[in-house]
């Protein structure tokens, strides 16, 4: 096997796995109502991939073929499950393995798109408790490992891989049924599954330029995912749920800055230095309009706008503006204000003391800043760091904004993060060391 094809087999099986484990576990598990056996299939289809695509080559359709072996492994098993399981399941899984089987390598995309939904749906569904729901369906639709989601929840990974036992358990016991509910069911479900469909944008949003290629798939998934239950919602509702609507404007926004946000060799670029001409305008378009659709909404219901509607405001505020400079900040901290009071967190207070800086000048927004560190919440959270630093430097106190940089880097989560830490330490020691010594007493 040539290097060329270990590179590709490499590269397909990655894509694969961020892009298609989902889809697959979501149709294997809508057929035969059993969790272990969909995960059991989609590791097996990998492992016959692994042997395949070496000497075969990689399929024009991966994940078609991966659809494929994981279907037919579980057809496989379930003809081979004592004669009492066959007979609770009934001919009429019978009959939907054998037309499975007859589709080879078609993929209903609209299809396996419903499928993910009822998924999701059901790893939120209300018998499960609250921290299993968004744990089980970042396992199993947003495809995060055990480990990834134990550092999320801040217990171990053991801890993890129990609670996410007794949560199939559960739904395996309850009969859980697979399926999209009907949309009365919907408003106890929806803070979850919300929460896990931004999460699985974000998966593939903020990857760097080199994971491009397979993450920003998933990026549109979720968007095309948020688009489906809009519809659904809006089709199947006297009064449609405004948050939908404003979760995918919000996606909309940030997904067309996507190009402006790193460079070819996968620098940071922050929102201030973006080049506008980047960012997809037909994306902005669509969220204005879906943005424009929830504003409606609330005013017909005379609801309170939600916390996915504020950010979406919040990011069209960026949008339509003609440069950073001349972003409408003042509009953006009246939002900020009514954010902290819809969904109170630091992280949103951080954010407002950004806006009041960019608004009323960088000393308003740093005794903010100095005020939220006194609490100590936001202690080893890195853009609070960054933060404090970025507005030292633009009051040109380059000396005391250096040390908040060097804390900064040391908790930034990625390397692209770190780099364009760095770039700034080292900018502020070229000033420090260009700066005319004080003057003598």
């Amino acid at each position: 096997m040539t290097t060329a094809r270990d590179d590709a087999v490499v590269r397909a099986l990655r894509v694969a796995a961020a892009q298609e484990s989902a889809r697959i576990v979501s149709t294997v598990v809508r057929i035969t109502d059993d969790w272990d056996l969909a995960e059991d299939c989609l590791q097996d289809a990998f492992a016959r991939a692994l042997a395949s695509w070496p000497v075969d080559g990689v399929p024009n359709s991966p994940g078609a073929w991966l659809t494929t072996v994981a279907k037919n492994r579980a057809i496989d098993q379930l003809r081979r499950a004592s004669a009492e399981r066959r007979a609770v399941r009934g001919a009429g899984v019978e009959r939907e393995l054998e037309l499975l089987a007859a589709e080879g390598e078609q993929v209903d995309e609209q299809s396996q798109a419903h499928d993910r939904l009822a998924l999701l749906f059901t790893c939120c569904h209300p018998a499960l408790p609250a921290d299993a729901r968004v744990a089980l369906a970042l396992r199993t639709v947003v495809g995060m490992t055990v480990a990834e989601i134990a550092r999320a929840f801040l217990v171990s990974e053991s801890t993890m891989d129990k609670r996410l036992v007794r949560a199939r358990a559960k739904i395996k016991n309850a009969g859980i049924p697979f399926r999209v509910p009907l949309v009365e069911l919907w408003p106890e479900r929806m803070p979850a599954v919300l929460a896990v469909l931004y999460v699985l944008f974000n998966e593939g949003y903020s990857s760097t330029e080199s994971e491009r290629f397979v993450r920003d798939p998933i990026a549109k998934e979720a968007i095309r995912l948020q688009q489906l239950l809009l519809s659904t919602n809006a089709d199947a509702s006297a009064a449609p749920d405004p948050e939908i609507a404003g979760l995918l404007a919000l996606m909309l926004f940030q997904h067309a800055r996507r190009r402006a946000r790193t460079t070819e060799s996968g620098e940071l670029v922050v929102l201030e230095d973006q080049d506008r001409q980047l960012w997809d305008a037909d994306e902005l378009a669509d969220g204005l309009r879906v943005l424009d659709r929830a504003t409606r909404l609330l005013a017909t219901a005379g609801e309170q706008p939600g916390p996915y509607y504020l950010h979406a405001a919040i990011a069209s505020r960026h949008a339509v503006a003609p440069s950073y400079a001349e972003t409408d900040f003042e509009r953006i901290v009246s939002l900020y204000d009514l954010l902290a009071v819809t969904a109170p967190s630091p992280i949103v207070d951080l954010n407002r003391a950004v806006a009041i800086a960019m608004a009323r000048g960088p000393a308003a927004g740093l005794d903010l800043v100095d005020r939220l560190s006194s609490g100590g919440e936001l202690d080893g959270y890195y853009l609070l760091h960054a933060t404090r630093a970025d507005l030292l430097r633009r009051l040109g106190r380059e000396s005391d904004a250096l040390p908040h940089y060097e804390r900064a880097h040391d908790l930034a989560p990625s390397p692209a993060e770190r780099r364009y830490l760095r770039s700034r330490m080292a900018q502020m020691r070229d000033e420090i060391r260009q700066a005319p010594p004080p003057p003598k007493p």
